[in-house]
């Protein structure tokens, strides 16, 4: 059993409800399209924030000690 915050407790035939619900929704052909377009999305945000921290590095001025 899945304690997802937003929705409660939900099993696995809750899990399987809602994916027959997409399937019938969408249709058999239509969700490796949206699985690819979602997987993109989650790719494109990864790329941004490894992009966003390394920019943060680059503005970070290196920290050298002149002690002697």
């Amino acid at each position: 059993m899945t304690n997802l915050l937003f929705l409660g407790s939900i099993g696995f035939q809750e899990i399987l409800l809602i994916a027959l619900v997409v399937l019938l929704f969408f249709g058999g052909k239509k969700i490796p399209e949206l699985m690819k377009g979602l997987g993109k999305g989650v790719r494109s945000f990864k790329d941004g924030m490894n992009g966003a921290e390394k920019a943060e590095d680059d503005k970070k001025p290196e920290q050298t000690s002149d002690k002697g």
